[in-house]
């Protein structure tokens, strides 16, 4: 089939052979703007079609996107999830124990020469994020004890070390958090962060395999029951444990009247995200 640019000329070209040069002027004269106009079209509806088919090729993309993003928060199934009364629950039971949180850099210095804080060193099974500066490296001594065990458990098994990325915190610090992460905890209130209390750590999931990551929900899953730690699982890549007093026996013993400590803004930015 001809197409119709081609029938046009080939109309006029015949004009031409059959013997009338004035009418076949006249004619030409007015098939150029005719021409062209037809052009025209063709091009524009061209274009039109190559726009229309990127168009829809970018929304198909768009569509197959966040049809994946929902697909995978969707299969999201912690062992330990969080929630507002698990919040609720964690400072209910530190206030019985009368942990005091930190507020300020003078409540952390404090808590540190006091012992109320005790200082977590490195071994070949516990690693320390190397964004948390030394004085920031503190926490309970149960808290402690929490993570030399676990630590030492999983390097038996795996010959690898946990990393904690986050110990204390202040309120000043944990207030900037939440500036700036949306899945921080407040500083103050019913719900506030145990980071505050000293009795928290974030351990690192990034890296873990599938084995490593289950052997830790099996070694936290039996100490849950019993009411000695308290894990939340997030959508970063961290595992925030809180470990209770009574985990070393320790209930029974004077609390000092110092708070928890704190990490400072470039333990915030070096950790991936903090939890609660």
């Amino acid at each position: 089939m001809m197409d119709p640019i081609g029938g046009f000329l080939a109309f006029f070209a015949g004009q031409s052979i059959a013997g009338q040069p004035r009418a076949g002027i006249r004619s030409t004269a007015l098939a150029i703007p005719l021409f062209c106009l037809l052009l025209g079209a063709s091009s524009f509806g061209a274009v039109q079609s190559t726009a229309s088919h990127r168009s829809h090729t970018k929304s198909t993309k768009a569509s197959a996107s966040s049809l994946k993003h929902r697909a995978r928060y969707s299969k999201w199934t912690p062992t330990f999830p969080g929630s507002h009364e698990k919040l609720v629950e964690q400072n209910v039971e530190l206030d019985k124990s009368q942990v005091q949180r930190m507020n300020s850099e003078f409540d952390l210095l404090q808590s540190e020469l006091s012992k109320d804080l005790v200082e977590v060193d490195e071994t070949e099974a516990l690693k320390i994020s190397d964004s948390l500066l030394d004085t920031r490296r503190y926490c309970r001594p149960w808290t402690r004890d929490f993570l030399h065990d676990i630590s030492q458990a999983y390097y038996a098994t795996f010959g690898t070390p946990l990393q904690v990325n986050s110990l204390v915190r202040t309120a000043d610090q944990q207030a900037w958090l939440r500036r700036h992460n949306r899945y921080a905890a407040p500083a103050w209130g019913d719900t506030a962060s145990t980071h505050l209390a000293g009795v928290a750590v974030d351990v690192s999931r990034r890296g873990l395999t599938k084995a490593q990551y289950d052997w830790i929900r099996g070694y936290l899953q039996p100490l849950q029951e019993k009411g000695l730690v308290d894990p939340i699982e997030e959508r970063q890549p961290v595992l925030h444990i809180v470990v209770f007093d009574k985990y070393s026996g320790n209930s029974s013993l004077p609390r000092g009247n110092s708070e928890a400590s704190e990490a400072t803004e470039s333990d915030l930015l070096g950790s991936g995200g903090s939890q609660p």
